[in-house]
């Protein structure tokens, strides 16, 4: 897969975690919803202006457009917890994080306890 198929990928896959549609996204980003299906497609070969729009549009940090190497199943549930959170005000945040703090500190004890 060439770069900017992965690239493309990748915008897709960020969008659909934060369920919005292309035209959602071209909206935030200030750009034709025909241009995103191209990019996502890897058909456009899009300057750093416009991965920038992008970026900030989807308000991720730039690195996350180039990890590639997670499996399918591992995106899915990634997005699936973006889709869950995305729309919690800060306050539901934090709680939501500290909860997943003290989840994941169990699970680390027990694997430690099984080692």
């Amino acid at each position: 897969m060439s770069l900017p198929e992965s690239v493309g990928n990748r915008i897709r896959e960020l969008r659909k975690a934060k369920g919005w549609t292309q035209e959602q996204l071209a909206e935030a980003a200030g750009l034709h919803y025909s241009y995103i299906g191209g990019v996502e497609r890897g058909d456009r070969n899009i300057s750093l202006e416009t991965l920038e729009k992008i970026i900030l549009a989807l308000k991720v940090p730039a690195f996350e457009l180039f990890q590639f190497d997670e499996t399918s199943d591992r995106k899915e549930i990634i997005n699936e917890l973006m889709l869950l959170i995305n729309s919690r005000e800060t306050t539901e945040l934090e709680i939501l994080t500290t909860i997943t703090k003290n989840i994941v500190g169990l699970v680390e004890l027990q694997q430690k306890r099984i080692e």
